[in-house]
Formats: C-alpha cells, structure tokens, sequence
C-alpha cells in the first residue's frame, strides 16, 4: 500500500461506524461492473442483511478487544495439544 492510500485508509478508519459502512458500499458499487466483482452477489446481500440487523439491534456484538483474547485463547489451545 503506498503512502497516499496507507493516509486515506487512517482517514476512513477515523470515520463514524455509519459513514465508513457508506464508504465501502460507495467503493464496491464503484466497481465497473458486476461481473467483474471478485465476489458472489450474494454475499453483498447477506453483509447488507447482517447490517441492517445490526442497525436494528437484533444482534449482539463483541468488541474487538474480546474478539481478539478469544482468537488467543483458542491459538494457544491448539498450540498446547
């Protein structure tokens, strides 16, 4: 990554939830054309579902703080045996 993008992604990253999820929608549908995504369709339909659950309240959601000591946990689990 260069030094201009490596600076714009500091920018995004600073952005409010809302407005980055804005941001990558904008850039995904900036994309050429559909198909030439690197990805299936569907799978924007179920992050776009997944979100609007989140939105709504609907899920619970771990922060990355606790996501990450879990990953360690079950690292070191399978490390160990």
């Amino acid at each position: 990554m260069g030094p201009a993008t490596e600076q714009l992604l500091q920018a995004a990253l600073a952005l409010p939830e809302e407005e980055r999820l804005e941001l990558v929608e904008a850039l995904l549908d900036s994309h050429a054309s559909s198909d030439e995504l690197p990805f299936d369709p569907a799978w924007l339909e179920e992050v776009r579902r997944r979100s609007a659950e989140v939105e709504a309240g609907g899920v619970h959601l771990d922060s990355w703080q606790v996501v990450r000591e879990r990953v360690r946990r079950r690292l070191e689990g399978r490390a160990r045996g």
